[in-house]
């Protein structure tokens, strides 16, 4: 009886860690330095996210860092959920998707010091309930209009996918909505800081 619950968790773990590793590719940091840009981390708030490659002036380069950080997440999600789906009492393409997250905020290759994983946290919602990405994705967009705190912004849209999941009855990825949610909150408590203190940059800030 041993063997196939071992070899269920080897799987779950090779899974993890493959996860892991895809979302701990820094592509805006690797854009800009294709691009000439220099190191993304010197300017700005430091972040290897999309914002942060907006600073740069690049708005071309700021949506494909965009579009590539979320698509990781919606990748990951849906290949493992496609091929694995539910085993060993868990959710494998959700908890695929909560280890590519992690791995974009401590990218290995970065000792540890990545993005707050916002983008690649839309494509994990996305690609595991896509109603429940799709108000997310609405709430970060209304809120940008609104109000122009990228940050802001993003805390509005990663509060309410986990109230929507809760809403809609999809338990599962409401946790793991709620998860990334508090990591992001925890990622973002500089930020937090700076809105709170009016000195927080609005979108398209140098």
């Amino acid at each position: 009886m041993s063997g196939p619950v071992d070899g269920l968790s080897l799987m779950l773990l090779a899974i993890v860690l493959v996860s892991y590793l895809i979302g701990s590719i820094p592509f805006g940091l690797v854009l800009t330095r294709i691009a000439g840009l220099g190191d993304i981390r010197a300017i700005g708030s430091g972040n290897i996210g999309a914002t942060n490659v907006l600073r740069t002036g690049n708005k071309g380069l700021a949506l494909l860092t965009l579009i590539l950080d979320g698509g990781k997440g919606w990748l990951v999600v849906f290949l493992v959920g496609r091929n694995w789906g539910y085993f060993a009492n868990m959710d494998a393409g959700l908890l695929a998707g909560i280890a590519t997250v992690v791995g974009h905020n401590f990218p290995v290759w970065l000792k540890f010091k990545g993005g707050k994983g916002v983008a690649t946290t839309l494509g994990v919602l996305l690609g595991s309930l896509f109603p429940v990405g799709a108000v997310a994705c609405g709430a970060w967009l209304l809120a940008a209009v609104v109000f122009r705190f990228s940050s802001l912004a993003a805390l509005v849209a990663l509060l309410a996918a986990p109230l929507y999941a809760v809403w809609i009855g999809s338990y599962p990825v409401a946790m793991a909505a709620g998860i990334l949610a508090m990591l992001s909150f925890w990622r973002h408590r500089a930020n937090i800081e700076r809105l709170i203190q009016g000195e927080e940059p609005k979108i398209g800030g140098k």
